[in-house]
């Protein structure tokens, strides 16, 4: 039987709610199970009378339920159940198998295979027609609430990456694009444990600009911000390995975190990073120690072990820093217990 066939024997209609593929190789059968649903505005049927086109079928004509004969020419009806089971959009498609006789094996058999429901021929029209409508209520619903999940993971998904991507700009500064001082308790929380459990040294620099306020005062805002961001700039340019990290501390105070760093590579980190900023050549006019911007730092390095606070860490470098902006400026101080004596 060819296709326009077919489309003759089973036309369509509109407001289809239910789309039933038949697939068996006797004209005679399809022109009654027609004559059933024919009435039924809300029933299209399909023929297929060729069972080895069954899965391009039901590809084109994607049908809501599927009635299929299991015996057949060529090809055995369990075996085409078993194709079904194995193709991506068929397999959730409930499938009506036919029979000639009400057989106990041959419905286990049938079921086993993935179908649905069974069919003895000719079953009753009202029969027919509520199965026909019962599965595909059922498939309809299955098939909005898999699209209702498919969009609801899809949003949660798209939800989570913003998230990431907000927390990711919470921890950023806006100025300067480093970290900023959420970024940098994250940061240094992390390494502080890590240096903990791998028995490994942590350092740490707080660097603050020399007379900043004065700078801001007479050369602008405006000024100032830029020479904030082009610090930032010559501080990461300072450091060498990625574990390294700079943050913008509060400020015109900024801070670098050194995992795996004993005292003397810090103190060598933190020259290199000062003469970065000093060779930027920011004129400053109201600085008592340079003509140009400058930098004073802090450097404290230790290895903590669990009963050690984290906040010791950032005291010892702050009364290092200190020391530095009262020693002269334009400097780098290490933590020394004597600083202890000197008052913030």
């Amino acid at each position: 039987m060819t296709t326009a066939d077919n489309e003759e024997l089973l036309s369509p209609k509109n407001n289809i709610a239910v789309r039933v593929l038949l697939i068996d190789d006797q004209r005679i059968i399809a022109e009654a199970f027609r004559r059933m649903v024919m009435d039924d505005a809300e029933i299209e049927m399909h023929y297929c009378s060729d069972p080895s086109r069954a899965l391009i079928e039901v590809q084109s004509f994607r049908p809501t339920v599927i009635l299929q004969d299991l015996v057949m020419p060529d090809v055995d009806g369990l075996s085409l159940l078993k194709q079904f089971q194995k193709d991506k959009e068929a397999r959730s498609i409930p499938v009506i198998v036919l029979t000639t006789k009400e057989d106990p094996k041959i419905k286990s058999e049938a079921f086993a295979m993935g179908a649905s429901d069974y069919l003895v021929k000719f079953p009753d029209k009202i029969e027919v027609i509520a199965r026909l409508k019962a599965h595909s209520r059922s498939y309809l619903a299955q098939q909005q609430r898999d699209a209702a999940y498919k969009d609801l993971t899809q949003l949660k998904a798209e939800l989570e990456r913003k998230n990431r991507e907000l927390e990711v700009l919470s921890c950023r500064d806006a100025l300067t694009g480093i970290l900023n001082r959420r970024g940098f308790d994250n940061y240094l929380s992390k390494e502080w444990y890590r240096a903990i459990r791998e028995k490994k040294n942590l350092g740490l620099l707080i660097i603050d600009v020399d007379f900043f306020k004065p700078f801001n005062d007479n050369y602008g805002h405006q000024q100032g911000d830029l020479c904030l961001q082009q610090i930032a700039v010559a501080l990461e340019a300072g450091l060498k390995r990625a574990s390294d990290v700079v943050a913008r501390y509060g400020g015109e105070e900024f801070s670098v975190v050194l995992p795996n760093t004993n005292m003397e590579g810090a103190l060598l980190i933190a020259e290199t990073v000062r003469e970065f900023v000093e060779a930027l050549l920011i004129k400053h006019e109201y600085s008592k120690v340079s003509d140009v911007v400058t930098v004073s730092i802090g450097v404290m390095c230790l290895q903590p072990v669990a009963d050690d606070a984290l906040e010791s860490l950032i005291a010892r470098a702050d009364k290092a820093l200190y020391h530095a902006k009262h020693s002269g400026r334009n400097r780098c101080c290490t933590y020394q217990p004597e600083l202890e004596k000197c008052s913030s």
